[in-house]
């Protein structure tokens, strides 16, 4: 059997929140509960199950989509459209600008909990278009 990722939990003060958050930017469905979780499942099968941790503090995590160029499109007018501030870099130093690492397009942008939420059209080291 080869080795997948199949699921990540993703701490929330409301999770029904997150989950719709990021839901809406990436155009996925919000699964049915599962116990204490709320998934999102991606286009790989990944899941991510939001959790609820009340008011303890959270550790904000780093997730990172590699989506297409139609996606992308679609999820940068969205956070546009809702007035969401987006970095072209991980340390949030240049907002209101993408990158276009290795070809590509990427930007940053948090979630409600303060995870810091990746878009990326091409991987990390992939060699650029020609």
């Amino acid at each position: 059997m080869s080795i997948e990722l199949n699921h990540t939990i993703v701490h929330a003060r409301d999770k029904d929140v997150s989950a719709r958050f990021l839901a809406g930017i990436l155009d996925l469905p919000v699964g049915a509960e599962w116990g204490p979780f709320l998934p999102v499942v991606l286009s790989n099968g990944v899941t991510l199950d939001f959790v609820d941790v009340g008011p303890a503090e959270i550790q904000p995590q780093h997730y990172a989509f590699l989506v297409g160029d139609a996606e992308f499109d679609a999820a940068f007018a969205h956070i546009r459209r809702t007035g969401l501030t987006y970095y072209a870099d991980p340390f949030h130093q240049q907002p209101g600008d993408i990158n276009r690492d290795f070809g590509g397009r990427g930007m940053y942008f948090q979630d409600p909990d303060g995870h810091n939420m990746e878009l990326m059209t091409v991987p990390y080291g992939a060699a650029p278009a020609h």
